[in-house]
């Protein structure tokens, strides 16, 4: 058992200072420069976590409000999907020359520079052929060879001309454009300098839906998402230590169709039609945020020969890619910017003894072939950008002894004590290697408001637990605010069973599901 005159902050303290050296970051967390954390939903059609290096409160505040004022202004240029954006006015426009926006004139060049150095491979208006998979998988078959086709012949059009002197575009053809691939990185990495500068914050990390980027005096833990596992407390298949870098990964993960029972990628190659099959994931690391974004879309595309002689002509970039098959393909500087491994348990592992409360001898012990499924969705108004609430989810014994934290979302260390039941047996919490309070994600993107995690039978010190019936807690509030609990006796016996939980104000669905792992 924790010593109980660890008090909470004392305990959190404690979590910070062996959480840094472990991950090797030069400017670690102190009292006088802490790190303030911010999480919302529905930012560029997903989520958005911002983290500042700040001296004040005021200061990491100024510098959140930098941030989305930057993400505003530049979704009112480039957004496809706002009807009233500068890029959707231009593109009612039709074979006449318009003076745009730097930024639009930028965002259009930078596609014209890709497309000419992938030889097709990345083109806004891929689109075509997005929307030609969409309506056949609609419909419960493959699309035709004439139809992809089709939209090839359409994608190698000309879609519009450029006139550098004159600021100039004259929007030329009727196709369809997707303002995405890097986008995302772009409008980043200009929130996190306009940030800065505004509010002379130390550092800064701003990261849209799993496309981040580091600025300032800061070093920052990425762990890169498991391609086969969608779960936010899965393992990651890397961790890295980025300053003054951005990156990015896409992946066929999260999105895509389904049609006959299999899974095509949403990631479509413009050059045939089809959907990118072999690799699964690619990771990049760029000084640049577009750079990395455009590289990440691409790499999921081309095969690693042509992806390793692209990349051999920009210096500074780095790449991990993996295939369907599982297997690994890494730049020859990737290992560089690797954390050190983790030693010992758990990634918070304050200075006391503790005391195993679930994996005691005696009866049989959980079945290593299934695993706990815990997905929730929170409650949010379509389109309006709001904050994440804190979240906890744990697993209790039958005596309401703590087993295992698998999620804890907060951002002030001051208010954890809002998660009032997952707070009240502090004396006896660990938190695990999977939990992710503090290292940033970088994956494929997702939708907002919906996460999964999962529970393998084992505790927070890496045992598995005795079989037998346990609480699984889902908890959420808000500072101040509003306060959901949720909770449902499971028993873990070998037999499948699965749960739908009632939503309330934070979380508005939740299922658990337990079930026998796919081999």
């Amino acid at each position: 058992m924790l010593n109980s005159s660890m008090t909470r902050g004392a305990f959190l303290i404690a979590a910070m200072v062996l959480l840094s050296p472990r991950l090797g970051g030069s400017s670690t967390t102190s009292l006088r420069e802490p790190l303030y954390v911010f999480r919302y939903e529905n930012v560029l059609g997903t989520s958005l976590e911002i983290k500042v290096k700040a001296s004040s409160a005021a200061q990491s505040e100024q510098a959140e409000q930098a941030v989305l004022a930057e993400i505003d202004r530049e979704s009112r240029i480039l957004s496809s999907w706002d009807p009233q954006s500068e890029f959707s006015n231009w593109f009612r426009t039709m074979g006449e020359p318009v003076r745009v926006s730097p930024e639009l004139f930028e965002v259009l060049s930078l596609f014209d520079k890709w497309r000419s150095l992938t030889n097709g491979a990345l083109d806004a208006s891929a689109e075509i052929i997005t929307r030609v998979w969409k309506r056949a998988a609609a419909e419960g078959r493959l699309p035709s060879h004439a139809e992809l086709d089709a939209a090839v012949a359409g994608v190698r059009r000309v879609h519009w001309k450029l006139d550098a002197t004159n600021r100039t575009a004259t929007h030329t053809s009727d196709a369809p454009l997707a303002m995405n691939s890097f986008v995302k990185s772009y409008i980043a990495g200009h929130a996190a300098e306009n940030a800065l500068r505004a509010s002379g914050a130390q550092g800064l990390v701003v990261n849209i839906g799993g496309d981040l980027v580091v600025r300032g005096d800061w070093s920052e833990p990425v762990d890169v998402a498991d391609p086969k596992s969608d779960a936010e407390n899965g393992a990651p298949i890397a961790r890295l230590v980025v300053r003054d870098r951005a990156v990015a990964t896409s992946g066929d993960y999260r999105r895509g169709v389904e049609i006959g029972g299999r899974h095509y990628s949403h990631i479509v190659d413009p050059r045939t039609g089809m959907p990118a099959g072999e690799i699964i994931s690619s990771t990049v690391i760029a000084r640049d945020p577009a750079e990395a974004g455009a590289l990440a879309m691409v790499l999921s595309v081309l095969t690693p020969e042509e992806s390793a002689r692209l990349v051999r002509s920009m210096p500074g970039v780095e790449y991990l890619l993996v295939k369907k098959n599982g297997e690994r393909i890494e730049s020859g500087g990737w290992s560089a910017l690797a954390a050190a491994p983790a030693q010992g348990g758990g990634a918070f592992r304050p200075a006391a003894t503790y005391e195993r409360v679930a994996a005691r001898p005696g009866a049989s012990t959980w079945d290593p072939k299934y695993q706990l499924t815990v997905t929730i969705e929170l409650s949010q108004i379509e389109g309006t950008r709001v904050h994440r609430p804190y979240v906890a989810v744990w697993i209790e014994d039958e005596d309401h002894n703590p087993v295992r934290t698998i999620a804890l979302w907060f951002a002030k260390y001051k208010y954890l004590h809002e998660l009032r039941a997952w707070s009240r047996i502090e004396s006896l919490r660990s938190v695990g290697e999977d939990t992710h309070v503090m290292n940033s994600v970088s994956s494929a993107t997702r939708p907002p408001g919906k996460y999964t995690f999962v529970w393998d039978g084992k505790d927070d010190f890496g045992n598995l637990v005795k079989a037998g019936k346990y609480n699984v807690m889902i908890e959420a509030a808000r500072e101040h605010g509003t306060y959901q609990l949720m909770h449902q006796e499971m028993d873990f016996n070998g037999s499948p069973r699965q749960f739908q939980l009632p939503g309330e104000v934070e979380i508005a669905s939740a299922t658990l599901d337990y079930h026998k792992i796919a081999q």
